[in-house]
């Protein structure tokens, strides 16, 4: 690799790396037969990294044809807790019939890299893997040893990713104290105010099948035992289910900060309106406010004139900290005794916004952006710290990005026409530098 003499050279390195990985298509389906991308990704990563000399660990998880890379580069005071930087390989489907490009494209078009996991997480990868290579070809020392991860299968829970390593190859994160990982550190306009959230609290996840048994028979004869319709009325009272309001520490604590920074008022007996003055953001802090239960498949029967005698349903739960006991209370009484209930169950996570290196965060985003103001937020969704939060790894959400005011980046996850602004991982790559050379 050629010396990179200046940080705007690793930057436009991190957008040519991002679009090099959007255009692998590592999508998964949630059958581990299905994802075959993520072994070219992961080859991909391991060559760059080994090219600049490395040492990886390349590793296959579960018998399958999963894999995994980590690289640790050693920092100038060993004694110190490593930080671990981790991002995961894999991306939700996409129907390129419903794009304006493809979403394998990675085309660079009108200011924005453009493809499925563009922000979910392939810019974040891009921008990790242009500075571990910048660091190890021109002999950068960081303050402690940085532990870089690029894993399997975080889109469908991480049981051959982050969680299969956390049980099977801990070693591989032996020393690792904190981490930093995706959604958090991107910008959002309040007003006349630029915030940049920095995720330190995740939802509990719960991927759920329902069942309902009954009596196979006849489509034209008359039934009373009818699974389908059993568990239509089921999914459709859990579906129109809201669950109540419940306002923890996280979101306590950004809602003050930001209403000392704003001037605006969040009173509690009308949260869910107070919330509209937020903007886009308001539909990612509306829905860390309450538990949610939403179905999202259905599978029943295999023939038009027969009765089925099971019916499922698939049902995605984000469950708060500290709710568990009472959300399982209020399934009973939604479900009732006769659908029968399976689930993947992976736990909330939750830590503080204090310390040094939440001081790094701020500072490094300042130094790029003078304006900005930094604040804590609890995460509607979950990442791979689930999994490193077993280890005491202390976990955060930041993938700087600066972005458009106008720019609904929350709908852009999982969404149609993902994007991410070349600028943004100009500043993000800049940003990242600052942190991982001073944390």
């Amino acid at each position: 690799m050629t010396d990179l003499l200046t940080i705007e050279d690793v930057a436009a390195e991190a957008v040519r790396l991002t679009s090099e990985l959007i255009q692998i298509d590592t999508t998964n389906t949630g059958d581990p037969d299905t994802v075959v991308g993520e072994r070219v990704a992961a080859e991909y990563v391991a060559e760059k990294l080994t090219e600049v000399g490395y040492e990886i660990t390349y590793v296959e998880s579960g018998g399958r044809d999963r894999h995994n890379v980590v690289a640790r580069l050693a920092g100038a005071d060993p004694s110190r807790g490593a930080l671990l930087v981790h991002g995961h390989l894999d991306v939700v489907p996409a129907d390129p019939s419903e794009w304006s490009v493809h979403p394998f494209s990675g085309a660079v078009r009108d200011g924005y890299v453009w493809g499925r996991g563009a922000v979910d997480m392939k810019d974040m990868l891009g921008m990790c893997l242009a500075l571990a290579r910048y660091y190890k070809s021109n002999a950068i020392v960081p303050p402690r040893d940085l532990i870089f991860a690029f894993l399997a299968d975080e889109e469908a829970g991480g049981s051959y990713g982050a969680q299969w390593l956390v049980d099977n190859r801990p070693e591989l994160f032996a020393g690792a104290t904190e981490a930093i990982s995706e959604v958090g550190g991107f910008s959002v306009t309040f007003g006349d105010n630029r915030a940049y959230l920095i995720e330190t609290a995740e939802k509990g996840i719960r991927w759920m099948k329902l069942r309902v048994r009954g009596t196979a028979g006849h489509g034209s004869m008359i039934h009373r035992d009818n699974a389908v319709t059993a568990l239509a009325e089921a999914v459709t009272r859990l579906g129109n289910h809201q669950f109540p309001l419940v306002l923890t520490e996280p979101v306590r604590e950004f809602l003050d900060r930001l209403g000392q920074l704003t001037g605006w008022e969040f009173p509690e007996d009308d949260l869910d309106g107070a919330l509209d003055k937020l903007g886009n953001i308001s539909r990612l802090i509306g829905a860390t406010l309450r538990d949610t239960a939403n179905p999202t498949m259905l599978d029943a029967g295999y023939k038009a004139n027969v009765i089925p005698s099971v019916a499922e349903a698939s049902v995605d739960c984000r469950i708060l900290p500290g709710r568990m006991e009472a959300f399982n209370a209020e399934l009973d009484e939604i479900l009732g005794p006769e659908v029968e209930r399976e689930w993947m169950e992976l736990p909330p996570v939750q830590t503080t916004f204090d310390g040094a290196l939440v001081e790094a965060m701020t500072a490094a985003i300042v130094a790029e952006d003078p304006e900005a103001h930094t604040l804590p937020y609890l995460l509607s969704g979950g990442t791979d710290a689930k999994a490193f939060d077993k280890l005491g790894i202390r976990g955060f959400g930041f993938s700087p990005l600066r972005l458009p005011p106008d720019l609904d980046f929350s709908a852009l996850f999982h969404g149609v026409d993902e994007r991410v602004p070349v600028d943004a991982i100009h500043f993000g790559t800049r940003v990242l530098d600052r942190f991982l050379r001073s944390s």
